[in-house]
């Protein structure tokens, strides 16, 4: 997607029923990890339900089933929560890697619940990441269905034509990739470098360092500013900061309620 990695996702048109909820779902609901790890996870074999090994992320859980990641049983979900975080560049978003640089998880406060992030940013890139201990809320706040905006400050190094960097709105195709519609404004110019404006509801994996070579312009730096309604604000590098469950409730209004599983 964009810079942040974002993954584009379809709606979840799955309604808990008689079945249960599916244990893919209901893991990453409880902070385990996102949908996609805990599928990973089911096909290494480390998640047992009722005391078997789960097979298929078809799976469904009902309240009160025990289920184990890791010979672990899973704690009860808390109530959903999010932070905003100011990540510096040179962190990994991601929980472990392979190259063992160091990241976003590891510069966080002792005591923090386990969390996720929302969408990502790559090492080189700064500014906003939000963070839950909600799998559900991540995947629901990436959908590109919500269409909110994320607005980024970049450097660039380069001459800018400001009429391509206009042109950027009716989208912009660059070696075969076909990306989608981009606001970006030049803020101002001291020498062969500038800052510009950069904003978009949706992307593809470093859509703006992609698109900006396409231009003939080096990114040097890109501090994402804000994500849909939540902004960097005055938040210092590594400075983390929870959103207020008002605040997050007036702007994801029919956030559901935890399910809650039975641990032990």
């Amino acid at each position: 997607m964009t810079d942040d990695n974002t993954e584009n996702t379809a709606p979840d048109m799955e309604a808990s029923g008689p079945k249960g909820e599916r244990i893919a779902k209901a893991l990453a609901r409880a902070g385990v990890a996102s949908r996609r790890d805990i599928e990973r996870m089911i096909e290494d074999g480390r998640i047992r339900l009722g005391g078997q090994i789960v097979t298929h992320p078809a799976t469904f859980v009902q309240p009160g089933d025990i289920v184990l990641v890791d010979g672990k049983p899973v704690d009860s979900p808390e109530r959903t929560r999010l932070w905003r975080y100011h990540k510096p560049d040179g962190l990994m978003t991601t929980h472990k890697d392979p190259q063992g640089r160091q990241t976003v998880f590891d510069t966080l406060p002792e005591g923090m619940p386990r969390v996720i992030s929302v969408g990502r940013l790559d090492i080189n890139s700064e500014g906003l990441l939000l963070l839950t201990n909600d799998g559900e809320l991540a995947r629901r706040l990436e959908l590109p269905g919500n269409s909110w905006v994320r607005r980024y400050r970049v450097r660039v190094f380069g001459v800018v034509d400001e009429k391509r960097l206009a042109s950027l709105i009716d989208g912009f195709e660059y070696e075969g990739v076909r990306y989608g519609s981009i606001e970006a404004a030049l803020d101002s110019t001291k020498g062969d470098n500038s800052w510009l404006t950069v904003s978009l509801r949706e992307g593809k994996n470093r859509e703006i360092r992609r698109v900006m070579e396409g231009l003939n312009l080096h990114v040097s730096r890109l501090i994402r500013l804000s994500y849909g309604p939540f902004q960097l604000g005055s938040l210092k590098a590594r400075e983390l900061e929870e959103v207020p469950g008002k605040t997050l409730r007036e702007q994801v209004p029919d956030l559901p309620a935890p399910k809650r599983h039975r641990t032990r």
